[in-house]
């Protein structure tokens, strides 16, 4: 017998919804009992006969907690019977499991190895509100399975802050059934003042917690961004009357059951976002919210995700306050004004819109899908994508028209992220597979030996697997650095008890190869990486003077990033591993520092030169493109501009503006573009920016028209305009109107301005004071003479009495040019 929960008024209408159709939303608030009723109540459902449900955790300590309550609730005490569980590093099941509660990202294996699912008969999908990338992955692929091959599926979106309406049009116009009872009530307060910088939050967060307990009954639950804010918090609780318990997902999980489970003491548990959702923490009444969490962000500058501390949104916020009402009425106190939570956003922004997304776009390409042909609430955005894929073709898990090889399709299989994947592809022999299985557990998890100043050889983490020390060591890290490599090692098929053996530096290789760094120069600690980016070591650092790095971690530091964790790198293995991506060539390439090309014979890993030396002779074309290619990059700054020059490509551009695309378009953005084409042939002998100064730019600017449009130039735009009494005056074409610029004096005789490209470009006249300054600007000359005229007339007379201001400048004669 199920006991009676919140959820429980929900499941008639539930369970009628799923007879009558494949889909639904279920909204219930936090404790309602969804993660664990839902599941037991629709395995006994008639189209669940004989199969199997699974249900999807956004995270492995929930899935754990959920199933070993689903459990409890059977009489079964553990997963392994009716209910089965199915993380990265835990696996219970029989063939009497009904209900298997399993991470996102293990859907996704199963899916690409099972692309039918067969025996299943629903995917409950909970708090699918979180929005995790491999969430919105599954849904795509369940939703496109669905429609293809198993209409029958059965769908079921959970949550309890769920945008019910996008969820229910994206399966297809679902029906949302909501359940609106709490468990019990929760008191929700705020800080009067906001904490003025988030290192603040241990010491806040402790104070909080120790008046909490004098005021309020019941055992604490506080969320702190990070284990380091957990462990700073919990220093500064030291001797309060209470067990303090840090659950994290890097605990083991003996440490996470010991957080979850009931206590004869008084209970302080200081945990990440793990405990937001699906969680319930016995004996919790009291939330104390910091209010901040870490999630991926990515970085354009790397091209990775790198964990950032953030705001939660409002909707993290009631799921958080949620966890004290689950057994008792209860108190939610938030580390932040009333004020400031008036401007959260409404709810987390979804990962796949942050994230780095190789692993979806191979996931995408192994399942046979554009992203475009999949059901998405936000699709992945192109930008990202295309730098995916880049990089998916880098560790050739992708041909060049962006289909899956039998590469990528197995690195898929192998149910990690690409590159890792793609390393331990690599491995070959017992002991090289079980070295690669190493590495990708260990760069899966965090750094065991931690600090701003820990040394960067990866060797020294891999001696730690294999019964070294070093003082800074995590040692819980290390363990689940060891349950995971174990399970890759059952992956590649590897004993548990082979010994690791080969060069950590070729495995890196293979999956980082953008990241293959040789250092820069003599300057210990410098190196430029593949993907041409400079990084850096300390000068201190073992590694600093190795000739060549494979680089596995990396933190953006300003312009340039620090090398966490590296292997060196020897160019003999590197090339006899990878000969394909050497290359041998002779090439001229501008030098900055000198000014000049210089051409030059290099060995090229990639784009990262290996060697390099000078040639005494280089093909003059290929100087004079690499040239060519300089100007074009510094701006043509280097061509030698005047103003003739400039009014060339003015009175072109004007042309080009007025007729059409005959004429050409020479602007500063198109000549950059098309340097090679225009400029490179005149270069042919000159290798220095100091030797373009003796270039006739106003001619190589003309050579761009034929003899018929310079003929039409000449007439509909000319250089000059002829003035009364055998003078000319330059027109100024590269202003926002052409102007011609004169003395008011030799204007006279000129009754009208004349019509440039017979009217259709605009011309203006600034007329001149005798000391040159400006009198006036106008575009109508004749009746500028008839007005205006007057007014200037009487200032001039007054200022120039020498000079001669007629009255009817139109029909006077012009001032003769001086001898």
């Amino acid at each position: 017998m199920l006991p009676t929960l919140p959820v429980t008024e929900a499941l008639p209408a539930l369970t009628e919804a799923l007879r009558a159709g494949p889909n639904a939303v279920l909204i219930a608030p936090p404790g309602a009992g969804k993660t664990t009723l839902v599941p037991l109540a629709l395995m006994a459902e008639p189209w669940a006969e004989g199969r199997k449900l699974l249900v999807l955790e956004p995270r492995r300590v929930a899935a754990r907690a959920a199933a070993r309550r689903m459990a409890e609730l059977l009489g079964e005490g553990a997963p392994g019977r009716t209910i089965g569980l199915a993380t990265r590093l835990d696996r219970a099941g029989s063939a009497a499991t009904r209900v298997e509660v399993v991470t996102e990202g293990l859907l996704v294996r199963r899916l690409q190895s099972d692309p039918g699912l067969e025996g299943v008969a629903a995917v409950l999908f909970d708090e699918a509100h979180e929005r995790n990338l491999d969430t919105d992955l599954a849904l795509a692929l369940c939703l496109d399975l669905q429609s293809a091959l198993r209409p029958e599926l059965r769908l079921l979106a959970m949550s309890a802050t769920l945008d019910g309406a996008a969820f229910a049009g994206l399966l297809g116009g679902a029906p949302t059934i909501e359940s609106l009872g709490r468990a019990f009530p929760v008191t929700v307060t705020h800080r009067p003042r906001d904490l003025a910088d988030p290192r603040d939050l241990p010491e806040a967060m402790a104070g909080t917690i120790r008046a909490a307990l004098r005021e309020h009954p019941g055992d604490v639950l506080a969320f702190l961004p990070g284990w380091g804010e957990i462990r700073r918090t919990a220093e500064r609780l030291s001797g309060i009357e209470a067990e303090v318990l840090p659950l994290h997902g890097e605990l083991p999980p003996a440490e996470q059951d010991r957080a979850l489970s009931p206590s004869d003491r008084r209970k302080v548990v200081l945990a990440t976002s793990i405990a937001e959702t699906s969680l319930t923490v016995p004996g919790v009444r009291i939330v104390v919210d910091g209010g901040f969490r870490r999630a991926p962000r990515l970085d354009p500058a790397t091209g990775l995700s790198r964990l950032v501390t953030v705001r939660i949104s409002k909707a993290a916020a009631e799921q958080r306050a949620g966890r004290a009402g689950r057994t008792a009425p209860g108190v939610a106190i938030r580390l932040w004004s009333e004020a400031l939570h008036r401007g959260l956003a409404p709810a987390d922004r979804p990962e796949i819109l942050e994230s780095e997304l190789s692993g979806l776009a191979l996931d995408l390409a192994a399942w046979g899908a554009e992203p475009g042909g999949l059901a998405w609430l936000d699709p992945p955005p192109g930008g990202a994508m295309a730098s995916a894929r880049a990089l998916l073709r880098d560790l050739d898990a992708l041909d060049a028209e962006g289909r899956v090889t039998a590469m990528g399709r197995r690195m898929a299989r192998l149910g990690t992220h690409p590159r890792l994947a793609r390393m331990l592809a690599a491995a070959e022999g017992e002991g090289e597979k079980a070295l690669a299985a190493d590495l990708a557990a260990l760069l899966e998890e965090r750094d065991p030996i931690r600090g701003r100043e820990a040394p960067s050889d990866i060797g020294m983490r891999l001696d730690l697997l294999h019964g070294a020390d070093h003082a800074a060591a995590d040692r819980a890290t290390v363990h689940r650095i060891r349950r995971a490599a174990a399970l890759h090692r059952r992956r590649l098929g590897v004993h548990g008890n082979t010994y690791p053996e080969g060069d950590p530096g070729a495995l890196l290789a293979a999956g980082f190869p953008d990241r293959i760094a040789a250092m820069r120069g003599v300057m210990a600690g410098a190196f430029r990486l593949a993907s041409g980016q400079g990084a850096r070591l300390p000068a201190t650092d073992p590694l600093s003077k190795s000739p060549l790095l494979a680089v596995a971690d990396l933190e953006l530091q300003g312009t340039e990033a620090r090398i966490r964790m590296a292997a060196p790198l020897d160019r003999t293995v590197l090339e006899a591993r990878f000969p394909e991506r050497f290359v041998r060539e002779e090439a001229a390439a501008f030098d900055a520092r000198s000014g000049a090309v210089q051409a030059r014979r290099r060995l090229r890993f990639g784009p990262l030169v290996l060697e390099e030396q000078p040639l005494p002779q280089a093909d003059p074309a290929a100087i004079a493109a690499a040239l060519a290619a300089a100007v074009a990059e510094r701006g043509l700054r280097d061509l030698p501009w005047g103003d003739t020059a400039r009014q060339v490509q003015a009175r072109i551009g004007w042309m080009r503006q007025t007729e059409g695309e005959d004429w050409p378009d020479l602007s500063d953005a198109a000549l950059i573009a098309g340097v090679q084409e225009w400029l490179a042939p005149h270069l042919h002998g000159r290798s220095r920016l100091a030797e373009l100064s003796t270039l006739n730019l106003p001619d190589l600017l003309l050579s761009a028209l034929d003899w018929p449009q310079r003929q039409r130039l000449d007439a509909a735009l000319p250089a000059r305009l002829p003035l009364p009494a055998s003078r000319s005056a330059a027109i100024d074409y590269a202003r926002e109107v052409p102007t011609l610029e004169a003395r008011a004096q030799h204007l006279y005789g000129m009754a009208a301005l004349p019509r440039l490209a017979e009217g259709r470009v605009p011309l203006q006249v600034a007329l001149l004071s005798p000391a040159g300054r400006p009198i006036a600007v106008t575009g109508d000359l004749a009746g500028f003479w008839k007005g205006g005229w007057l007014d200037a007339r009487k200032d001039m007379r007054g200022r120039y009495p020498k000079h001669n201001w007629p009255e009817d400048p139109a029909n006077a004669q012009a001032d003769p040019p001086k001898k």
